[in-house]
């Protein structure tokens, strides 16, 4: 097939230097180098690699004709109805270090749901980046997760239900 990893995403929002700011303090992105494109950039790294991009939305017309495709002329149904763009429901980010995580969600305001996910060995923490609407989901061991205390609200036998 040829594919070997996924590279990157690119965010394109209203509020550039929010949106950075909220993936580096929430999630524990590093603000790093970027190549000059001619129109303002952030790429946003988890060690060496960079793995999300984050650019002014409708910045200017170089801008524009850089990013297009040969076939953006097209009509695209965005109807999916969800918040975050067009059809991609979330960004998925695999994570250690679950209570630091929570500490800081908690320390930062920031609501959150979790979920062991069905049959895997995998606890999921779910959050939205509020600037832009997208969702993010972070997975850690089960047995991490297990270790820490938590009890997730969406388990293989369907939704628990505390008081």
């Amino acid at each position: 097939m040829g594919l070997k990893f996924m590279e990157h995403i690119l965010i394109l929002t209203h509020d550039p230097e929010g949106t950075r700011d909220w993936f580096c303090q929430n999630l524990g992105f590093r603000d790093g180098y970027h190549p000059e494109f001619g129109f303002p950039v952030y790429w946003l790294y988890i060690g060496d690699q960079d793995v999300i991009h984050v650019g002014k939305a409708k910045y200017s017309e170089h801008q524009i004709a850089y990013l297009s495709t040969p076939d953006d002329s097209k009509p695209i149904d965005n109807s999916a109805g969800a918040l975050g763009s067009a059809r991609i429901d979330h960004v998925c980010f695999n994570c250690e270090k679950i209570e630091e995580f929570i500490e800081r969600f908690q320390k930062n305001g920031i609501e959150f749901s979790e979920r062991k996910a069905h049959n895997s060995h995998l606890y999921q923490l779910f959050l939205r980046e509020p600037i832009n609407g997208i969702k993010v989901e972070l997975n850690f061991a089960a047995e991490e997760a297990l270790r820490a205390g938590r009890v997730a609200s969406w388990t293989d036998s369907g939704q628990t239900v505390t008081n």
